[in-house]
């Protein structure tokens, strides 16, 4: 297989490079945001669905973020391949923010903000799931309301940095075709019939 591995890495060492990438953030972050401004769609296209990824990475349905990602950039005509690159934006360095921040502000929405401290001392899954009404429901009403200013602010932010990407992508090639074309005139070439 290409770019496959000839000695496997032991899994301390694959952990250790998903959880701190061995180039570091900036460039992996780097990497993204070409990967992203270089999907074959409008700039449109490619925000919408990259924002409905980061919304959809607010929600507490853990194991269906690419699933709804994907079915709410169809519903808006977005990008489905870059609404999976925004499911990114929920991941474990940010789902502990993004949580607390949902179930916060889901209380308080609900009308529960003075009962926080009535919650066990340990949340397990176990207890989420016996009481949804008192952890996933919260985080449900709290996150909808997030998801939304979310998409607004991704949407906007993205689709401006990939259309200054496309068009400066879009100049670069231009440029490189003229003087393609001039080097071939000044070899003698001349202009072609």
């Amino acid at each position: 297989m290409l770019f496959k591995r000839r000695n496997k890495q032991p899994l301390l060492h694959r952990l250790r490079a998903a959880a701190w990438p061995r180039p570091g953030w900036r460039r992996s972050a780097r990497y993204a945001a070409h990967r992203l401004s270089r999907l074959p769609a409008t700039p449109y296209r490619i925000a919408a669905g990259f924002a409905c990824g980061a919304a959809i990475s607010f929600t507490p349905l853990i194991g269906m973020h690419f699933f709804g990602g994907a079915l709410l950039a169809m519903l808006v005509r977005g990008n489905v391949l870059a609404s999976a690159l925004g499911t990114a934006v929920g991941n474990p360095w940010t789902f502990p923010f993004i949580w607390a921040w949902t179930f916060a502000f889901g209380r308080w929405l609900v009308g529960h903000a003075r009962e926080i401290e009535t919650l066990p001392q340990h949340l397990s899954m176990r207890y989420i799931f016996d009481n949804p009404n008192e952890v996933f429901f919260p985080m449900l009403v709290g996150s909808l309301p997030t998801a939304i200013v979310v998409w607004f602010g991704v949407f906007f932010a993205v689709q401006r940095l990939v259309s200054g990407y496309q068009r400066a992508r879009r100049l670069r090639l231009l440029r490189s075709k003229r003087r393609a074309k001039l080097s071939r005139f000044r070899r003698g070439g001349g202009p072609r019939t």
